[in-house]
C-alpha cells in the first residue's frame, strides 16, 4: 500500500459520512495515472496554487480599485482568508479538507480586471454573457497551461461553478467554500471600509452586530462557530437563523453603503471604458491575440467573443492598463 492509499484509507477511517472522499471521487475529463504519494484533491490544490492564474490574482481589485494603502484585500488575499475559513469549518465537521482548500483557492481564478466592474462589463459585451463563477471553471478546464487546462476533478470544478448565491454545490465541501466566501468578504470588506473612512463600526445597524458581534474577530467567530454547532451530524452545511438572518442583512447593508458608495467605486466607469475599449480593439484586430487563445478559439470553435473575454478577463488590473496605454495614449519621441 503506498503512501496515498494510506491517506485513502485514513479518509475512510475518519472522516464523516457525509465527506466526500477522494477514492470515490467522479474523476477527471481525461484519465490520468494516479500518484503514489497524494490523493486527487490534494492533487487539484496543488495544481491550483501553481497556476499563472492563481499568482495572477495578487494584482486584481477585491472591492476599492487602485487603493494607495498596502493593506487593502486583492482577489488573492481574499482566497487565502476563504480558503482558512472553510478549511477550520471543514476539520471540525471531518470533511475532506483537501477538496474543501481546493475549491476555495479555485473559486475566483475567473474574476476580470477591476472586480465586479469588469465582470459586469464583460457580460455586457459578450452575446453569450459573462459570470466569473464559470469563467472560473473555463481557466481551469481550457486556458491554463497554455489553454490545455488543468484537468481538475469533476467534485472541484462543481464547487467552483456552484460557490455563489443563487447556487448549491452537490458536495459538503462546496456548500462550506460557498458560506465562506461571504463570510470572509462581508467581514473583509468591512475592514477595508472603516480603513479606507467610508464607514465606521458605529455606522453598522445595531440589529447585525447585536448578533453577530461588535468587531471583525467576534463575527467571524459567531459566524464560524454557528455553521459548525449547526451542522455537527447533517447531511447539510447550515447556519443558525438569527445568524444567517443576521448576516445577509449586513451583506445588504455593506450593498448599500460600500459596494455601491460613491468614494469607493468613483473610477468604475473609467475602468470598464478601458475594458470596452480593449474588447472593441481586439474584435477589429483579432490577430493581435496571443498565438495559444487564437489556436484555442479554432480547436473549440468559441466565438471571437468568448475568446477575447478570456483574454481580457485573465488581465490584472495594471497589465489592462498598460495595454491600454500602449494602444491609445501616445508617447514622446526623441530625436538623437
Amino acid at each position: 500500500m503506498n503512501i496515498r492509499q494510506q491517506q485513502e484509507q485514513w479518509e475512510r477511517d475518519y472522516l464523516s459520512p457525509y465527506a466526500s472522499l477522494s477514492a470515490e471521487s467522479r474523476g477527471r475529463d481525461r484519465e490520468e495515472p494516479q500518484c503514489d504519494i497524494r490523493p486527487v484533491y490534494q492533487r487539484d490544490r496543488d495544481r491550483i496554487l501553481h497556476s499563472k492564474a492563481f499568482r495572477r490574482m495578487k494584482h486584481k481589485t477585491q472591492v476599492f480599485l487602485a487603493p494607495t494603502g498596502d493593506h487593502y484585500r486583492t482577489r488573492l488575499t481574499h482566497t487565502l482568508e476563504v480558503a482558512q475559513i472553510a478549511r477550520t469549518i471543514a476539520r471540525a465537521l471531518r470533511m475532506n479538507e483537501d477538496l474543501t482548500e481546493a475549491i476555495a483557492l479555485g473559486h475566483d481564478l475567473g474574476h476580470t480586471p477591476f472586480g465586479h466592474a469588469g465582470e459586469a462589463i464583460l457580460n455586457k459585451l459578450n452575446p453569450d454573457g459573462f459570470t466569473h463563477f464559470a469563467q472560473s471553471v473555463r481557466v481551469v478546464e481550457e486556458l491554463e497551461k497554455n489553454c490545455r487546462g488543468l484537468n481538475l476533478t469533476w467534485e472541484v470544478r462543481n464547487g467552483i461553478m456552484n460557490h455563489g448565491t443563487s447556487r448549491m454545490p452537490e458536495t459538503m465541501e462546496g456548500k462550506i467554500v460557498r458560506f465562506s466566501d461571504k463570510i470572509a468578504y462581508i467581514n473583509h470588506d468591512i475592514d477595508d471600509a472603516i480603513r479606507g473612512q467610508i464607514i465606521s463600526e458605529e455606522d453598522i445597524p445595531d440589529v447585525y452586530t447585536d448578533v453577530l458581534g461588535h468587531t471583525s474577530k467576534s463575527r467571524l467567530n459567531t459566524l464560524i462557530h454557528g455553521i459548525i454547532g449547526e451542522s455537527i451530524g447533517k447531511p447539510d452545511i447550515i447556519m443558525p437563523q438569527e445568524i444567517e438572518a443576521a448576516m445577509l442583512g449586513l451583506r445588504r447593508y455593506m450593498f448599500d453603503h460600500v459596494y455601491t458608495n460613491p468614494i469607493a467605486k468613483g473610477q468604475e466607469h473609467k475602468a470598464q471604458n478601458l475594458l470596452r475599449a480593449l474588447f472593441e480593439h481586439f474584435m477589429e484586430n483579432y490577430h493581435e491575440l496571443p498565438v495559444e487563445y487564437q489556436e484555442m478559439g479554432e480547436r473549440t470553435s468559441a466565438s471571437r467573443e468568448r475568446v477575447v473575454c478570456d483574454y481580457i478577463a485573465g488581465m490584472t488590473d495594471q497589465y489592462a492598463i498598460s495595454v491600454y496605454e500602449e494602444l491609445y495614449v501616445p508617447t514622446a519621441w526623441k530625436v538623437f
